[in-house]
């Protein structure tokens, strides 16, 4: 299939700060494209010009041959969008909440009401219904949040850090859902900084840091740019003496180390040997071990050698 949305020399700038600076890519029709990148990355600003709220400084989205700086109502109308924060009244009902949305979508009679039934049993809240929203757990919102963006069936759905802050079992239900649009044939746009959920969920995943995209692609194509190399993951103290990172750093096999919090991280080309040089260093100078661990490469192996420094930073 052909690409369904396409992004070119994508810019907004908030004063003198860039928060997306100079972004490409497309997205193809049938797919779940990942954007996957930490806070601040700039995000929910491409997803804030995708879905019309702000205008790009420069650059253009086009959306199902629709441009967002030339026909915004047209681009509008095939999209759905569930945003990172809650877009709903408190004190309706989650039936209530869905109607509400379904007529600023245009539906009305018993295309309302199937749609709200069918949103709310793909929520797994259809006995729920009758509710206040007030009264639902965090999970539970991020559900009806989901449902308020599929009401009129869009051909793309944009969808802003949909697993903030939620028990496990809201979260599995969220990723069944997505998997399920998706296999029905809507296109998602998924932004996260979880990154077993983008490798889960996406076909291909663009990588985002500082406004900037630094790498894009399916997700072999994403490991390949390290190679073999490991990541060796030690919990230690938040007091670690910074220049321990330098002594690791002239291990045999190390290429990058970096401390996020309690963890240390260090990237290596065989992370079972580099691991015991890395504890010995840590026992050498003192410093406790509270854990280890090698991971296989995986995306967050992808962002630390092409950063420097942990996706969870």
């Amino acid at each position: 299939m052909g690409d369904i949305v396409t992004v070119i020399g994508l810019v907004k700038r908030f004063g003198d700060m860039a928060a997306v600076d100079g972004i490409d890519f497309a997205i193809r029709e049938g797919e779940i494209f990942g954007l996957l990148g930490p806070n601040g990355a700039g995000k929910t600003t491409m997803i804030s010009m995708m879905s019309c709220l702000i205008p790009p400084s420069e650059g253009d989205i086009v959306v199902d041959g629709a441009s967002v700086n030339k026909k915004p109502i047209a681009v509008k109308q095939v999209l759905g969008v569930v945003p990172q924060e809650i877009a709903l009244y408190p004190t309706l009902s989650a039936r209530e909440n869905l109607a509400f949305w379904g007529r600023m979508y245009g539906l009305g009679g018993k295309a309302l009401s199937s749609a709200v039934d069918e949103a709310l049993e793909l929520a797994g809240l259809a006995d729920r219904a009758k509710e206040r929203i007030e009264k639902y757990s965090g999970g539970m919102k991020r559900r009806i949040n989901i449902a308020a963006g599929i009401l009129h069936k869009p051909k793309v759905l944009l969808m802003d850090e949909p697993t903030v802050g939620i028990d496990p079992q809201s979260r599995n239900h969220i990723l069944g859902t997505v998997k399920d649009l998706n296999s029905s044939g809507m296109t998602v746009l998924y932004t996260s900084h979880y990154m077993e959920e983008v490798e889960f969920l996406c076909d291909r995943v663009a990588i985002v840091d500082h406004g900037k995209i630094i790498a894009q692609g399916s997700l072999d194509e994403l490991r390949r740019v390290v190679g073999d190399l490991d990541i060796v993951r030690v919990g230690v103290d938040d007091t670690l003496a910074p220049e321990i990172l330098d002594v690791i750093l002239r291990l045999d096999g190390v290429e990058k180390a970096e401390r996020a919090d309690s963890t240390l991280e260090v990237l290596a080309s065989d992370g079972g040997a580099a691991l015991a040089g890395i504890v010995s260093a840590l026992n050498a100078a003192g410093e406790k071990v509270h854990s280890a661990e090698v991971v296989e490469p995986n995306l967050e192996s992808v962002f630390l050698h092409l950063t420097g420094k942990s996706l969870r930073d």
